[in-house]
């Protein structure tokens, strides 16, 4: 990947890291998601379009504040239990092996760990427009 393509990703990854904390009743903050990118690509035959890999690791407790992706978003869970709803959606409790997914208009209102007490990690593919940010916060 040319150096262009180093900093796009970077800053793609950094818009989704941004998400990773976040206050709560309970606590003055959440714990933060640890994102470990794995891949950004441009799509063969698919003009102006990339696909983002990343993990994300929610310690105990942790979570992501409301957010949305503008993208095509496909999560399959590796360890331990998330909570996850769409805006309008119902909220499901995933496991390892389960998926979700998100289209371009939704918002991603819960995205958090089920348990207080072992982390949760999941695998994201995110299809987007090339060079646009992979994540921002939801507006009202």
């Amino acid at each position: 990947m040319h150096q262009r393509g180093y900093c796009l990703a970077g800053l793609a990854l950094a818009a989704f890291l941004s998400l990773g904390a976040f206050a709560t009743a309970d606590s003055p903050a959440t714990p933060a998601a640890a994102v470990q990118q794995l891949l950004t690509k441009e799509l063969a035959g698919v003009p102006g379009k990339e696909v983002l890999m990343v993990t994300v690791t929610y310690p105990p407790g942790g979570a992501s504040p409301s957010h949305r992706h503008d993208a095509q978003v496909f999560v399959y869970v590796l360890e331990g239990e998330l909570i996850m709803q769409v805006q309008g959606g119902p909220k499901v409790t995933l496991r390892p092996g389960d998926t979700f997914y998100e289209s371009p208009t939704d918002i991603h209102a819960v995205s958090a760990n089920a348990s207080q007490t072992a982390p949760a990690k999941f695998l994201v593919f995110i299809l987007k427009e090339k060079g646009a940010p992979s994540t921002r916060p939801a507006t009202p």
